[in-house]
């Protein structure tokens, strides 16, 4: 791990940082004594890379509890697999339920494809980004086939009700769609007890892997068959054959894989097994409090989301009176060391739902590898921007005079 002494990295929502120093290491050797095609050829290291990417499918299938690995199919982002799911499900006439605090990665395929002829119907969640399941229930319509939540807000941390939403679905016999961006590997997961028929996960948060990786998850309600792929192309599978593969997870698993990201990605979640997600959550949830505690604690500081740690993951969103987040964020990036989101975080649905649109709020991501120490100097960095504010007033940083008003 190696971990830059004068930054306190807030931004693990986005992307988490450090690494396990075993991912890097994992990635390196892979390189260095591996480095071939999987599934491509028949020679050692072909063979070698083949099995390396089967066993991080493995234990992907393992944390989340899926009935079977070769449903385990891998993309780059969950932004992927969740147009795999969602393009992939959808046709002209068929009817979506999801929520107001949705991620773009939902969002703006749905509304594409509304565009051509899906029906969807955004439930609204409270101003704390809370989702009542009944509300989800009479939503139903007779041509709705699937469900889209996401487990966890990116913006807020709140916890939707998936696990019951399942349960709804089928008493319906509807899809439910999980993206569970925010708590794979900060969070409790099981597809079979959260009655999850679609998962969608990413490898760079949560996870501890390298960006582009993530995957999308079958349950066994999913008929493949009826899950069209989003790109066809080279598998090494089949050869003779011109047209795509119909079996798993081939079918979705076009063109060479990033074997090399796999690598790491499985040496992220070895270590989170040897951790203990359980564990993981509780020393997050910690931090989260205090944090959560000191900034209220401030004067003309606003947090949003729910009072109740237990109730969200270790998300925090919040704004200064008086002070714009782009601000806030370069301010504490700059003059303090301390690395955050500011904006709208590529969720306006839910801003809309919290009533911080357009503005947005500054979002502080905990993970594993803060400490109480990075809580006590981010509480007294934001009491000092609010002294300074109170005493001085707003003064605009010269690097912000020509940027755009949206920082995302």
């Amino acid at each position: 791990m190696n971990r830059n002494p004068n930054l306190i990295y807030l931004d693990n929502a986005a992307t988490s940082w450090p690494k396990p120093p075993q991912v890097a290491a994992a990635m390196t050797r892979f390189l260095e004594e591996t480095g071939a095609n999987p599934g491509r050829s028949g020679h050692r290291l072909s063979v070698d890379a083949a099995r390396l990417v089967f066993e991080t499918r493995e234990q992907v299938a393992r944390l989340f509890n899926a009935p079977d690995p070769l449903r385990v199919t891998f993309a780059l982002n969950v932004t992927e697999a969740l147009n795999l799911a969602l393009h992939g499900l959808l046709r002209p006439g068929d009817h979506i339920i999801t929520s107001s605090m949705e991620h773009n990665s939902v969002m703006r395929p749905l509304r594409h494809l509304e565009k051509r002829g899906v029906a969807v119907t955004v439930v609204p969640c409270s101003p704390e980004g809370f989702l009542n399941p009944a509300n989800v229930e009479s939503a139903i319509r007779p041509n709705t086939t699937l469900i889209a939540l996401n487990h966890a807000s990116n913006v807020t941390g709140t916890l939707l009700p998936v696990r019951a939403a399942g349960e709804i679905a089928r008493r319906h016999n509807l899809l439910l769609l999980a993206d569970v961006a925010q708590t794979a590997g900060a969070y409790p997961l099981d597809m079979q007890v959260d009655n999850i028929d679609l998962l969608a996960f990413t490898g760079h948060k949560s996870l501890y892997g390298p960006t582009g990786t993530g995957g999308l998850v079958l349950g066994t309600r999913v008929d493949e068959s009826k899950l069209s792929a989003l790109k066809q192309g080279g598998t090494g599978t089949r050869s003779e054959r011109e047209e795509q593969p119909e079996f798993l997870p081939d079918k979705y698993e076009s063109g060479t894989p990033n074997a090399v990201g796999l690598a790491g990605l499985g040496a992220g979640l070895d270590w989170i097994m040897a951790r203990g997600v359980n564990s993981i959550r509780q020393h997050e949830m910690t931090l989260c409090r205090k944090l959560m505690g000191g900034l209220r604690e401030i004067s003309g500081v606003t947090v949003y989301g729910p009072r109740d740690a237990n109730l969200r993951t270790a998300v925090i969103s919040f704004n200064i009176a008086g002070l714009p987040p782009s601000e806030v964020g370069l301010r504490l990036d700059e003059d303090y060391g301390i690395l955050c989101r500011v904006g709208l975080h590529c969720a306006p649905a839910a801003h809309r739902t919290l009533g911080t649109f357009p503005a947005g709020t500054v979002r502080f991501g905990l993970g594993a590898f803060n400490i109480n120490r990075d809580i006590d100097a981010t509480l007294a960095a934001i009491q000092q921007l609010v002294t300074d504010h109170c005493s001085h007033g707003t003064r605009r940083h010269p690097r912000l005079l020509h940027q755009p008003r949206h920082a995302d």
